[in-house]
């Protein structure tokens, strides 16, 4: 893409808002990640590593899990890697030293989501830490450069970044199509979009109730949007500041009216890169004047730079394209995917058609049975749906993956039972509060329910966002002996 006119301003605006990203994505495991991996949560990485030790070899084993973790994996090491992962990310927002922190921010969130086995199966993780990796060759050197006017970015990494937002868009454009679902080709992806999502908004429940032809438009935009327009990105400068135009306002829909934890928001950050400092300069934002004396950097950088650039832009191809994956050239492919640095992707290629919920309840005699509220899920039928994002309740997400199929495909949840047994104080903490606060309850079960938004007339009579029906269990009971 052709760099007419500098990108200071863009890089800078985009550094510290990937700054704040990371911190939103620390932010949220601070609450969580003893009750996910802890040495008394549901899935404790201490256990988990030395099973990739046992089968793998210790090299072999850090290479499948590259984590800090493996230097020790107590709830004390798992706070530490949390807080400094803080830290780094305000600094990073304050552009202090930004190469530096931003590839510290990379490797501490690549630590936690090695180690979080089935709670960190998102593309948004791969999102991040695909930005962070590549960001660290777009930061300027120095501990305090500013605008970093004597070092810009290279075009070759400056275009990675775009080619990351573009990928996202354009792959999730064709696996929509390639998916075969009936719902983008009559249509209809739209109208229970916003009710069988992750975790509603309260704004989605209002334009779930918009007419037919406007779900039936919001798809052919989507579908324009993602395989045509952002090939503006591509065009002269006057194409690509309308395709920003365009995309953020889409973005900013998507963040109103769902919770998508950080991924909208990294997206919508990743669009500020296709402005420009002549543009940013209308309101207020002024790059140096005059001759700027550009800083050399060494070859050993520039060559490290190319290399490592250039097989992340291969393996952005072959994880794509489904056939290379068996073959030699998608070699670099499998040695990456551990770091999640060069990824495929492909938002919503099926539209769920219906809304489940797991509840956890606890019972002392096996008749009278309590439920266990959640933070953030669906549960409360009188209870209005919140907005959350960036926060991402990885504990409420993976409960919503999980009830669309199987309990035998999410056996995290039976396991999650047994701590509620032993009423383990990090577990609990994924809960708003706990019913058995005085004792353990003797039993515990997951109830698997359906959930729609009520109408319009049933909301003003009754107050109620949700109705619900109960569809019998989904695990079975779990006790003490």
């Amino acid at each position: 893409m052709p760099l007419e006119h500098s990108r200071l301003w863009p890089r800078w605006l985009f550094l510290r808002a990937l700054g704040l990203i990371f911190l939103s994505a620390f932010y949220s495991l601070a609450f969580q990640i003893h009750g996910l991996i802890g040495e008394r949560g549901i899935l404790p990485a201490g256990a988990y590593l030395q099973q990739v030790r046992d089968a793998f070899g210790v090299a072999r084993g850090v290479w499948f899990a590259p984590t800090l973790l493996w230097l020790g994996a107590s709830d004390g090491a798992l706070t530490a890697v949390i807080a400094a992962g803080i830290v780094c990310a305000v600094l990073l927002t304050a552009n202090v030293w930004p190469r530096v922190t931003v590839a510290l921010c990379t490797l501490l969130f690549l630590s936690c989501v090695a180690a979080l086995q089935d709670f960190s199966s998102y593309q948004s993780d791969g999102m991040l830490l695909e930005a962070g990796f590549i960001s660290c060759f777009v930061a300027p050197r120095g501990v305090r450069p500013g605008l970093g006017a004597t070092d810009p970015p290279s075009r070759f990494a400056y275009f990675m970044l775009v080619w990351e937002w573009f990928r996202i868009y354009f792959e999730s454009g064709l696996v929509k199509l390639l998916s075969g679902d009936p719902h983008w080709r009559d249509l209809t992806a739209m109208d229970e979009y916003y009710q069988n999502g992750p975790l509603p908004t309260w704004l989605g429940w209002y334009v779930q109730h918009f007419p037919h032809w406007y779900h039936a438009g919001t798809v052919i935009l989507t579908l324009a949007v993602e395989l045509v327009l952002v090939w503006l990105v591509f065009f002269p400068r006057p194409f690509r500041l309308a395709c920003f135009a365009i995309v953020t306002a889409l973005q900013i829909g998507i963040i109103a009216t769902a919770n998508y934890a950080f991924l909208n928001y990294l997206v919508l950050c990743l669009g500020v890169l296709l402005l420009d400092d002549t543009f940013l300069a209308r309101l207020g934002l002024r790059a140096p004047a005059g001759e700027v004396v550009v800083r050399p950097r060494a070859a050993p950088w520039r060559w490290t730079e190319g290399v490592l650039l250039g097989v992340a832009f291969w393996v952005t191809i072959t994880s794509f394209v489904a056939p290379l994956s068996v073959s030699v050239l998608a070699a670099p492919e499998r040695a990456l995917a551990p770091f999640r640095i060069a990824n495929a992707y492909g938002l919503f290629a099926v539209m769920t058609e219906a809304r489940y919920e797991i509840e956890f309840q606890g019972s002392r005699d096996g008749v009278t049975w309590i439920a266990y509220p959640f933070r953030y899920k669906p549960q409360d039928i009188d209870e209005r749906p919140g907005i959350y994002a960036p926060y991402q309740p990885r504990f409420d997400w993976n409960l919503w993956f999980a009830s669309l199929g199987p309990w035998e495909q999410s056996s995290w949840v039976v396991l999650a039972q047994q701590r509620l047994l032993e009423n383990s104080p990090s577990v609990l903490r994924l809960f708003r509060s706990n019913p058995f606060a005085s004792s353990p309850p003797a039993l515990v079960r997951t109830v698997r329910w359906r959930y729609w938004f009520t109408d319009l007339d049933t909301k003003r009579r009754t107050g109620a966002w949700w109705r619900r029906q109960e569809l019998g269990m989904f695990t079975g009971v779990v006790g003490t002996k």
